[in-house]
């Protein structure tokens, strides 16, 4: 499991960006943290298959990456493999994200927003999609 986040500045920021009305520096930054979370996530997995020495299986290629090209597989709540989010709950009693200052909403959204958690897997045939 994992658990990462770019912090409540950029919640912070943003906001103040979209209540000055700014909207386009708004859209861009938004966007700016909330892909930097999801690179993080993408980031502490590679960190992990490294661990396992399972790195080796990584493609070189960008595009390949994209395309889930390494081996196992990172699920996130709310998304169709895992869709309950109240899920969030039992990931949180494990990592205690607390630490690090993420919280969970009533209806069980990462707060700060740019956050993300995932459940790792890590078999040889865990994918997102098996669709061929």
């Amino acid at each position: 499991c994992l658990l990462v986040t770019v912090g409540q500045q950029a919640s912070d920021y943003s906001a103040r960006l979209f209540e000055s009305n700014n909207y386009s520096d708004y859209l861009y930054f938004h966007g700016l943290s909330v892909e930097t979370a999801e690179a993080l996530a993408e980031y502490w997995h590679r960190h992990m298959r490294a661990e396992m020495g399972i790195q080796n299986n990584d493609a070189q290629d960008v595009k390949k990456i994209f395309q889930q090209s390494y081996r196992g597989s990172r699920y996130s709540f709310g998304y169709p493999a895992c869709p309950n989010l109240e899920d969030q709950t039992k990931l949180f009693q494990l990592l205690q994200p607390e630490r690090i200052g993420v919280s969970l909403t009533e209806e069980f959204h990462l707060v700060p927003e740019q956050s993300t958690s995932a459940i790792v897997v890590h078999h040889p045939e865990a994918k997102y999609f098996n669709v061929k």
